[in-house]
């Protein structure tokens, strides 16, 4: 039939992933980017990755609210994609991680002659 919902009170919830690549080649571009990092992690988005947040959600009509916010605060010429899943969709998410990065190398010293 189809994947099972989580039901509270009569609402389905859901979880909330934002992802936006929004320009910042200019200083007023980074500045427009930064507001609207920061606009939606004040409306309750946590950071997943870089320019990918989340934000859990009780039901439909309250996920409704916070995309019509984030359409809103969205620059000029950024893009966003919103996608809704399911409880039971984002527990079921894999997660890989590379090994840790290494620190760079520092340059060797050159040799002075005098």
């Amino acid at each position: 039939m189809g994947a099972k919902s989580y039901i509270f009170g009569g609402m389905k919830t859901m979880w909330m992933v934002v992802m936006f690549d929004l320009p910042v080649d200019t200083k007023a571009a980074r500045k427009e980017a930064n507001d609207f990092r920061k606009r939606i992690k004040k409306d309750g988005f946590t950071m997943m990755q870089l320019s990918v947040y989340m934000r859990h959600c009780p039901s439909r009509e309250n996920a409704d609210v916070h995309e019509r916010r984030v359409k809103k605060i969205l620059p000029p010429d950024g893009e966003v994609r919103i996608i809704r899943i399911t409880d039971k969709q984002f527990g079921n998410m894999k997660i890989f991680r590379g090994r840790r990065r290494k620190p760079t190398e520092n340059a060797p010293k050159q040799l002075q002659m005098f």
